[in-house]
């Protein structure tokens, strides 16, 4: 991940984020005029409503007077990935001012070496992809704050009020909504290898990357739900599957463990420690591991490396401030409402199950609309 915790980054070419007139009527009687840019709803694109002149609204703590006119969205999406991309879009095109900042556009995405199953796109790679959505949503007149990684966040002080979130830079943003898309991580197995290979036959997603490994050999380390469910799904496809488990026993639910066993393709190592991943110097050619009962080193040639160790969600920041689970995901409700008033929160850093692109992206659309709602339904306080 690109870290730009104190790094500060002045864009000129993105227009200044300017107060928005926002509706104080009911949703109702603004209905007839969604997607036209109604009432006192300004355009990102209006040249009157985001005069060129007024500051970043990213301040650097150093900026003296940075202009409180200039330091406020409708939607602020903390993320850029594909939940933070759709959000970003949906958000926009209600005619409502949407900033965006992300530590990298694209986010995860862009670690990964080929998309094959996101709908209508037949075949594109992770950075293509990111490249791709952040485009889009330029073009809908959301203003991008790339290298900005948020640290805290600040409810509202009464309904209607603004929502603070503090970056690491020093820099203030403030919202009357804020959707929260921070995504998650793999968590690495922390192996000589790992990172040299990563992409070049070590991979993190059987779903997306499963289908390139047809006919090959593969290991899939972790024992737990999701590795042995990794373990499953790529005995359907490749040509044999070794889990490799640290603990003395497999870790996943029984019905699971059940159905690995009765397939032909599968071996099972447990009280094993990867020591390493070896490759060519281009592409993975094996692992290593030792037995941690008879300290035996062992290795096995193979083509690919699935490491299913968990994902770690980028929410620390948001500890004591928004609910989240024992797994540290955002909690959020159907609509992607999380505890907080104005807050809400879509994609992999969530209790929605299931981390795929496309689902994040719907989660994000999702988000938008809540977002949009929330803001025709809510008077703005004096």
């Amino acid at each position: 991940m690109v870290c730009a915790c104190r790094l500060w980054l002045w864009l000129p070419q993105i227009p200044a984020w300017g107060p928005s007139d926002r509706v104080t009527g009911s949703g109702s009687d603004r209905q007839q005029g969604v997607g036209q840019n109604p009432g006192r709803f300004p355009s990102p694109s209006d040249s009157a409503a985001v005069p060129s002149s007024v500051p970043n609204p990213i301040a650097s703590p150093d900026t003296p007077n940075p202009g409180a006119a200039a330091d406020r969205v409708d939607v602020l999406i903390v993320g850029g990935g594909p939940a933070g991309a759709a959000a970003a879009v949906y958000a926009a095109r209600k005619g409502i001012r949407v900033g965006v900042a992300a530590e990298r556009f694209g986010g995860q995405v862009n670690d990964t070496m080929a998309i094959e199953n996101y709908i209508s796109v037949l075949e594109t790679d992770g950075p293509k992809f990111g490249a791709d959505m952040e485009a889009q949503v330029r073009h809908y007149g959301a203003d991008i704050m790339n290298l900005q990684r948020a640290a805290k966040i600040i409810p509202a002080e009464e309904e209607g009020g603004l929502i603070q979130v503090q970056m690491e830079n020093g820099g203030v943003l403030k919202a009357h909504t804020v959707i929260l898309s921070t995504g998650a991580r793999w968590r690495n197995v922390n192996v000589p290898g790992e990172q040299e290979y990563k992409n070049k036959g070590v991979a993190y997603c059987p779903h997306c990357d499963g289908p390139l490994f047809k006919g090959k050999r593969t290991a899939v380390i972790g024992g737990g739900n999701s590795g042995i469910e990794a373990a499953i799904d790529l005995a359907g496809i490749v040509a044999h599957v070794t889990v490799i488990e640290f603990a003395d026993q497999l870790k996943a639910d029984a019905v699971l463990v059940n159905k690995l066993k009765s397939l032909p393709n599968v071996t099972v190592h447990t009280n094993a420690q990867t020591t390493q991943i070896t490759g060519d110097g281009s592409v993975v050619n094996g692992i290593g591991f030792k037995d941690r009962v008879s300290g035996q080193e062992q290795h096995i040639a193979l083509e690919g490396v699935f490491v299913q160790i968990g994902l770690i969600p980028n929410t620390e920041f948001l500890k004591d401030t928004v609910a989240l689970s024992k797994f540290g995901e955002i909690v959020v409700d159907a609509k992607g409402h999380t505890n907080v008033p104005g807050v809400f929160a879509a994609g992999d850093c969530t209790t929605v199950p299931f981390k795929q692109i496309v689902i994040a992206a719907g989660d994000g659309a999702k988000a938008a609309l809540s977002a949009f709602d929330h803001l025709i339904r809510t008077p703005v306080a004096a």
